[in-house]
Parts: C-alpha cells; structure tokens; sequence
C-alpha cells in the first residue's frame, strides 16, 4: 500500500511524459510538480499531501504551502525534491550534481541559474543558454555556463559587468549588452534617462512577447530588468531614480499580469504591491490607479466581489484627473463590479456608456485600453448582467477580425465559450472551447485553462453529448 511506503514508488519512463507533468515542469515552479505528481493516474487515485509530504520531509502545511504559494527557489531543495521524486535531469530547470542538463544528446532546453537580488533577497533566474548562445553572448557568459552548468560554478571570461548584464538580459544584442555593462560598472554615474529608456524597451519587446507566445516566454527577461532596477535604485540621483522606479511599476505590473495569466495569484498580488509602491515613490498618481484597476480585476477573477468593487472605486479616487484611456478602463470595471452585485441593466450601461464617451477623447496613456478590448470587457459585463446571448455576439463579431494576440484569442475565444454555454448552446460552445484550450496549451495560459475548466462544469447537464464530453476529457486530462 502507498500509505505504508517510506518514499515514492518506482515509475516508469512514461510517468514524466504525461502532459499535465510537463505543463507543470514548464513553469519552473517546484509546487505545481507536487500537484501533478500526486494526481498522476499512475497511483490510481490522487496522493493526499500528507503522503507527499512525509517522503520529502515536510508536514502536509508545508507541503500545501509550496503548492499554493510562490515557487521555491532555494537550490538545494529543489535538487532534493527531485532526487527523492526521480524527476529525469533532463526535464528540470536546474542541473542536478553530475548531471548538467546541457550534455551531448540531452532534449530539454538548456538553462542557466543565475542569482539575482530581488526584493532584497537572491533568488534564482532561468536563462535560456541556447538563446544566449544564439545573440553571440557566449564570450560574456563563458562557454562552460552556455553549456548548462549552473550559474557560479565556473568563472566566465569579460568583466563583472558585461557578465551581469549577459545574465540580466540574455536575449540582449552585443550593443545593448556594452550599454547595459557601461551602465552597472557606476550604477550613480551611467544609470542615466538613456538606459531608463533601455529598460522600458525590454519591458515592451516583452509585452509583445506575451501576446503572441505567452508568459513563459517574457517572463525570465522581465524579471531580470526588475532585478537591476531593484539593486541599483539606490545608487543614482533623485530625479533618475524617479524616472527608474516609473518604468521598474509598469515591468512590475506587467510581471504581475504573467503571473496571472500563469494561475500563479500569490506571485501576482506581490508585483502588483511592488509597482503600486514603486508609483508612489515615483509620484506616478496614473499608475497607481492603473495598478488598483488590476487588482480589481484579479478580485474578480477570484470572486472577491466586495474587493473588486471597492478597488475600482478607489482607482478612481486616486487619481480624478486620470488620462481618459485609463479613467474608461476604471470605469468600465465599476460597472462589471455593479453587474457582478446584480444592479439593474440601465445603472450598469449607463457606466458602459459613460466608459465608450471617455475612450472617445482619450490620449495616450498608461492604459492599453482600446476601442476593441473596451468593447470585449463590456460582454462580459454583459455575461455577468445575465445577457450570455449578447455577449456571445460581440465576442464573436471581435474574434473574427483576427485583431488579437495569440494568447487573447485564445482568453476572449473561452469567454466566448463560457458566455454560449450559458446562453444553452452546449454543442457551440464546446468546439470554441476546444479551440481556445489548443491556444491555451501553446501560450501557457493557465488563466483561460481555468475559465475552460468553468465551461466544461456549466456543459455537465450535456455530458452525453459529443462535444462537450470531448471537452471534459480534455480539461480533465490537462489539469494541473
């Protein structure tokens, strides 16, 4: 019996290559393995975090910590979990002692850790190696480093600053890369408006990353430009550390929209707090009430309806004389808030109305806000307000355009599905949700993994039929 064992059954081969146990190993984070080795169909039923637990040498509160919280970056654990669990080299993020992950014939793609101080304290970034290799970055990382073997155990050629730079941003060009190292030699001397302005690149090159390849992709990068903004914010002259902890709040939210997206909502609510403090000390009132909006709207994709309502409100106090993009966007969130509470149809348009007429006079802002995701943000406070039927309409009309990223196509695409299987199409919404779930899978998006997982639920009364019981089994067998 599992409950008698004193540590975890041999597998076999087969048990790593199940999706839901890759999908987990994608995102670096120790605790989603947990989860999926504990519900793989090879135990025939779900490991309690009990049982877990005692082979890896934690209580059930702990073990449900790490599954829950942020991922675990302190390396020495992470080499014991996976040597205890048997996890193949080969699939990990870091390299286990004697077994670089870089070797001839190895399949994974080849990482780097490398330690970088974030919110005081060191945590370990991934660094893809091959992409380094591939930007001609292998003379400031040192060819044993490329080749996988963890940060700090070799020593690479260039100077202490070309190799921060190489490890902060390792999809940089060898121009950007001598700025970056001109900057970090004297941080008060060269961190000036110019590499300000080279950080809020990286963080965009990212957000175009995100749309059309997922969080994954953007996130190692984002993470890095944070960690420099972090460490040397304190080392130049007031009025550039204004400038810098202005772009380090806009990377910090977008870093907390990946983690979002990513499912992972603790590591989303500590960037969100660190952009909001960033912007206070930046003077920046606009982001602030962007930040509030965002969390608003996490609020709602968690149900926290009170929250979500007062955040949106709050956005709107911070900041009266917001640029008209970000006040439409604030506003508009206060009419899903009033859907949500189930206030009549005419309060609710009257805000959306109210939200379309601003949009109309805005300038550029801090907001992405546009006329199109304006009008996907109002179906669904249309799903919300009870009209399902409605809202299916325009996010149809929307996708159809083909205007959206990759990834939003595939979030608005299960908010489609989600507002047809409310409206009693079962069979609709079934093939459009299979469709976002491939999209989903692509980007990472754990986000509308959840919102697919939703729609299979609202689609049980139609479980006998073909469409919705493919979808079932295709959530149920992708879970994490």
């Amino acid at each position: 019996m599992l409950e008698a064992q004193t540590r975890p059954p041999v597998v076999p081969p087969d048990f790593w290559r199940l999706d839901r146990i890759r999908d987990a190993l994608a995102t670096w984070h120790m605790g989603r393995v947990f989860f999926a080795y504990r519900t793989h169909p090879f135990h025939g039923q779900a490991l309690t975090q009990e049982q877990l637990g005692t082979w890896l040498g934690m209580t059930q509160a702990q073990l449900s910590r790490i599954e829950n919280g942020r991922a675990p970056e302190e390396l020495s654990k992470l080499i014991r979990y996976s040597q205890v669990l048997g996890i193949p080299a080969e699939l990990l993020w870091f390299d286990l002692p004697g077994e670089p992950r870089g070797r001839p014939g190895a399949d994974a793609r080849r990482t780097i850790l490398v330690p970088l101080l974030l919110a005081g304290r060191e945590v370990l970034l991934p660094v893809d190696a091959d992409a380094a290799k591939a930007r001609d970055l292998v003379s400031e990382l040192g060819e044993a480093e490329v080749t996988g073997h963890c940060a700090g155990t070799h020593r690479p050629a260039g100077s202490v600053s070309e190799r921060r730079a190489a490890r902060l941003l390792p999809y940089a060009g060898l121009d950007e890369l001598r700025h970056m190292a001109a900057a970090l030699e004297n941080a008060g001397r060269y961190l000036d408006g110019s590499v300000v302005g080279f950080f809020s690149q990286q963080f965009e090159r990212c957000k175009t990353d995100d749309g059309q390849l997922g969080p994954l992709r953007a996130l190692p990068l984002v993470l890095g430009v944070l960690g420099a903004i972090q460490q040397y914010a304190g080392d130049v002259q007031p009025a550039v550390r204004r400038a810098l902890l202005a772009v380090g709040a806009d990377g910090a939210e977008f870093a907390g929209w990946l983690y979002r997206d990513l499912h992972d909502l603790s590591s989303a609510a500590y960037w969100y707090d660190r952009a909001m403090e960033w912007a206070q000390e930046a003077q920046d009132s606009p982001m602030q009430a962007y930040v509030l909006v965002k969390k608003s709207q996490m609020a709602y994709d968690g149900r926290e309806l009170a929250r979500m309502l007062n955040l949106a409100e709050a956005a709107g106090r911070i900041c009266p004389a917001a640029p008209s993009a970000l006040r439409a966007e604030q506003v508009q969130q206060e009419a899903l808030a009033l859907a949500t509470h189930g206030e009549p149809l005419a309060a609710i348009e009257r805000k959306l109305d109210a939200a379309r007429r601003t949009l109309e006079a805005s300038e550029p802002s801090v907001s992405a806000l546009t006329a199109v995701t304006l009008q996907l943000r109002d179906a669904a406070v249309y799903t919300e307000a009870g009209m399902p039927d409605r809202a299916a309409g325009i996010f149809a009309e929307i996708l159809s355009g083909n205007a959206l990223s990759r990834r939003d196509t595939g979030l608005f695409g299960a908010r489609r599905a989600a507002a047809l299987a409310l409206s009693g199409h079962p069979d609709e919404a079934a093939a459009v949700a299979l469709d976002a779930l491939h999209i989903a899978r692509d980007t990472n998006s754990s986000r509308t993994s959840a919102i697919l997982g939703v729609v299979a639920q609202t689609l049980t009364p139609w479980r006998s039929r073909p469409g919705p019981r493919e979808l079932r089994e295709a959530v149920g067998s992708r879970q994490v």
